[in-house]
C-alpha cells in the first residue's frame, strides 16, 4: 500500500532535474544520514514506470496501455534528449516513434533499455530505473487466458533494461507477488528481494506507532490515537508494527 508513494519519493530524491527537489525532503531523516546518501541526490536521469494500467481483458489492449506509459516517459525525457543533440539520426527516429505510440511491438520489448541508452549518449550518466506493479499484466494475464504471451513480452523489456544493460545504475521493482529467478526474472542473478518478512526496510511500507502519534500531535488530534489504532492499525513486516499510510 505505500509502494507507489515510495517509488514517487525515490524518483524525486535521485532524479538530476532542473528544479531541485530537496526542499520535499527537508526536515526528514534522510537529510540526517550523511554524505555517502546525499551525494547521489539529484545525479541521475530516473526511468519510472507502472504497470498498473496493463489490466485488461485482451493481450492487445494490455500492450496499448504499455506504449502509453513507455510514451508517457520518453515525452518526460523528451526535453533532455532534443537539448543535448546527441542522438544519431537513426536513434531519433526510433525514440519519436516510441514517443509517438508508433513504434512495433519489437521497438517496445527493449524500449527501457533503449531509452536509457538515450539518456547515457545525451547525459553521460547511467540511469536508474524504478518499476512500479510489475505483476500486475502477469497476473491479469494469468486469469484471463494469454499469460504466454504476456510473460515472454514483459520477460524481453526486463531481461534486456535490467540484465544486458551497460547504462544502468540500478533499478527497483515492486509488486504484490514475490520476485522469483525461476520466472520472468530467470537469468537475473544479482537480485535483492525484500518480501513483508524481511527485516530490512520493514518499518519503511507504512507510518510506525511512534509516527502515527507525532502526526496527531502535530495536529492537536491526541485524543483520536485509539479510534486510528482501532481503525488502520494492524500490518506487520518483519518485526514492525505500521500503520497503513493513505488511511492515516
Amino acid at each position: 500500500f505505500g509502494k507507489t508513494l515510495n517509488m514517487s519519493m525515490l524518483r524525486y530524491f535521485f532524479e538530476k532535474s532542473e528544479k531541485d527537489h530537496a526542499e520535499l525532503f527537508q526536515g526528514l531523516k534522510i537529510m540526517d544520514a550523511g554524505e555517502e546518501y546525499l551525494a547521489h541526490m539529484g545525479k541521475y536521469p530516473v526511468i519510472s514506470i507502472s504497470l498498473k494500467s496493463m489490466k485488461q481483458y485482451s493481450y492487445n489492449l494490455a500492450f496499448e496501455m504499455l506504449k502509453k506509459a513507455i510514451g508517457e516517459e520518453y515525452s518526460r525525457h523528451w526535453e533532455t534528449v532534443e537539448k543535448s543533440g546527441k542522438l544519431s539520426e537513426e536513434k531519433q527516429e526510433r525514440y519519436l516513434r516510441l514517443r509517438d505510440l508508433k513504434g512495433t511491438e519489437a521497438d517496445y520489448a527493449d524500449s527501457l533499455k533503449f531509452l536509457s541508452e538515450c539518456l547515457y549518449t545525451c547525459t553521460g550518466q547511467k540511469s536508474i530505473i524504478l518499476i512500479d506493479e510489475y505483476d500486475v499484466p502477469l497476473e491479469n494475464a494469468y486469469f484471463s487466458g494469454f499469460y504466454d504471451r504476456m510473460v515472454a513480452l514483459i520477460r524481453s523489456l526486463f531481461e534486456s533494461a535490467l540484465k544486458t544493460n551497460d547504462n544502468l545504475e540500478f533499478a527497483v521493482v515492486t509488486g504484490c507477488l514475490r520476485i522469483s529467478k525461476e520466472s520472468i526474472f530467470t537469468g537475473l542473478n544479482n537480485l535483492k528481494v525484500i518480501s513483508i518478512t524481511s527485516q530490512t526496510y520493514a518499518e519503511h511500507f507504512g507510518f510506525t506507532p511512534g509516527e502515527v502519534e507525532q502526526m496527531l500531535r502535530d495536529y492537536g488530534l491526541e485524543e483520536n490515537l485509539d479510534t486510528v489504532q482501532k481503525w488502520y492499525d494492524g500490518y506487520r513486516f518483519g518485526d514492525a508494527e505500521v500503520y497503513n499510510p493513505w488511511s492515516v
